[in-house]
């Protein structure tokens, strides 16, 4: 069973959602510290916290001086939680689109053998194959790969595709989503890559390989996201210094 979301979490989200609404445009001025005390019924201290938190996921920018302003125009990965492209973007106050350009259903015989391995498959086993561009404002800033394994989501379509698959796994096929294991690293744009993103071959990008799980641990897909480096940002928020842990991986 979940964990119940702490009213801290609950707060985030309730200010995540006002950013969607669109009341606050892209440069305007946010709540302060005290109107979301006085809004939301809860206290300046933790009002604080949750929008230092927006501020460290780069929804929002403390000007000194002036206060806390919507960002602008800006599209960053969360390396904290997934989150669906199209709240990312509409956040930013970009209009999200997506472009399919392949769906299909295969076997596992037919994928890549790194796929079969993350996705602990038979050659047997049937997948979803899928490959989409996302764009922001009619731009494209992502190029995405996806294999999906088809008996947990036997209604998907290419319309499905087209749209949040997360939120068609969470509402629709009422999947639990418990997370993703992510390896990040710089490339270079080849002639494909370059051409879905419109960018000259060679550009710098930033590639998301990723296996996506469910509450109990199976895996549900797997993916290798291409991202734009001069329209995308990586952000995190660190904590304080802890005693290294042993590698788990493998320094290239």
């Amino acid at each position: 069973m979940a964990r119940p979301a702490s009213f801290h979490e609950q707060l985030i989200e309730k200010l995540r959602k006002l950013l969607r609404s669109r009341q606050f445009v892209p440069g305007a001025k946010f709540l302060t510290e005290r109107e979301i005390a006085e809004r939301f019924g809860t206290s300046r201290p933790t009002a604080n916290k949750a929008l230092s938190s927006l501020v460290s996921t780069g929804l929002l920018e403390f000007r000194q001086g002036a206060g806390t302003f919507v960002r602008e125009s800006v599209l960053d990965y969360d390396l904290q939680r997934l989150v669906s492209f199209t709240e990312k973007a509409a956040a930013a106050g970009k209009k999200p689109g997506t472009q399919v350009i392949s769906f299909r259903k295969i076997t596992a015989a037919d994928a890549p053998a790194s796929v079969v391995q993350a996705l602990k498959l038979q050659p047997s086993d049937p997948l979803f194959y899928i490959e989409r561009i996302r764009l922001a404002d009619g731009q494209p800033v992502i190029y995405e790969r996806r294999h999906v394994i088809a008996r947990l989501c036997t209604g998907m379509t290419k319309t499905t595709a087209a749209g949040s698959l997360y939120a068609f796994w969470t509402k629709k096929c009422r999947l639990s989503i418990s997370g993703a294991d992510e390896s990040i690293r710089a490339v270079n744009a080849t002639t494909p890559q370059a051409a879905a993103l419109g960018i000259p071959t060679h550009t710098a990008c930033l590639l998301v390989i990723a296996t996506g799980f469910l509450a109990d641990t199976s895996p549900l897909w797997h993916e290798e996201t291409f991202y734009r480096s001069d329209v995308y940002e990586f952000r995190n928020q660190l904590g304080g210094l802890s005693a290294p842990k042993p590698a788990q991986g493998r320094i290239r």
